[in-house]
């Protein structure tokens, strides 16, 4: 049997950034340090991070008066950024910077009298921090279907903004729905999109290509993880989400000569090889292991500058 892990793979700068963020302040500070939702959606990043005493909760309230909180990678709107002021918490930002960037953009078109679109997943914690930017001026489209019920003001003052963590391939659909209802629309650059969403989706093509079954490494939670298998299933592969080895089952491997192996952008290294090892136990024969050529996606984001002395 051959696995091929996937490259690029599991994180991304976004979330080497998130937990760094996290282990620096409970470096600094000490425990308890409050994370406002998941940092990343990983169940063994955040049962380690818990370990090492940070406290992980839903809402503020949660948090006493004058504690420390990090807001995770997902980003969060801006009344969350004021019930933290007023209650005066101590606040550490943890937001992917492609995320924040998609903020600014919000409160641009906003300014200028723009209604806005957002094509996103309804729930998901990255869209409502985005929602809340412009409550008001924003609407969640899903589908081609949403788009081409959606009704505006205005067709002329029309723009649209993503989700980081969809692809091109993900919204394509979406966008022609839009261009063709509203022609004026104005569609987001491509840049808007996470370069790791789109590098991970392209790498799982590659690995269909050649494997029977692809597993992807990542939590239910995880949007771009979710896509990664979708993308497979797509391209003809049996696939499946898998969050830790022990998910692996033998009936799987039946009659398989290639297991292509990748990671969501906030499952750690560690989970992949584990399921490499597990992948040779239960193999019958011989078992090659091989990647695809290597990927330098040449991304680093800088801590936020509270913290960024204490680790030079």
């Amino acid at each position: 049997m051959k696995i091929l892990l996937a490259n690029p793979r599991g994180f991304c700068a976004g979330v080497d950034r998130a937990i760094e963020i996290v282990e620096v302040a409970l470096a600094r500070h000490g425990a308890p340090v409050y994370v406002r939702h998941e940092i990343v959606h990983n169940r063994h990043v955040v049962e380690s991070l818990r370990a090492k005493g940070a406290v992980f909760v839903e809402e503020l309230s949660d948090v006493p008066e004058g504690g420390l909180v990090i807001f995770s990678a997902h980003g969060v709107s801006p009344a969350v950024r004021r019930e933290a002021e007023e209650r005066g918490l101590r606040v550490l930002d943890a937001t992917c910077p492609l995320v924040t960037k998609v903020h600014v953009e919000a409160q641009r078109f906003a300014r200028e009298d723009f209604e806005i679109v957002l094509v996103g997943h309804a729930g998901h914690v990255e869209v409502e921090g985005t929602l809340g930017e412009a409550p008001e001026r924003m609407r969640l489209v899903e589908t081609p279907e949403d788009a081409a019920a959606l009704a505006v003001h205005d067709p002329g003052r029309l723009a649209v903004l993503t989700q980081t963590t969809l692809s091109v391939d993900d919204t394509r659909d979406v966008l022609e729905a839009l261009r063709h209802r509203f022609p004026a629309v104005q569609l987001p650059r491509k840049d808007d999109i996470c370069y790791a969403t789109q590098n991970r989706q392209n790498a799982v093509k590659e690995l269909a290509r050649e494997a029977e079954l692809v597993l992807v490494v990542g939590a239910p939670a995880s949007s771009n993880s979710n896509r990664l298998v979708e993308i497979a299933a797509k391209a003809g592969c049996d696939a499946r989400l898998v969050q830790t080895a022990d998910d692996v089952d033998p009936a799987w491997l039946a009659g398989v000569r290639c297991v292509g192996v990748t990671a969501g952008a906030s499952a750690p290294e560690l989970l992949v090889q584990q399921v490499v090892e597990r992948l040779r136990a239960l193999a019958q024969g011989p078992v090659e292991v091989a990647s695809l050529p290597a990927v330098d996606e040449g991304v680093v984001f800088q801590l936020p500058p509270e913290l960024r002395d204490t680790t030079s």
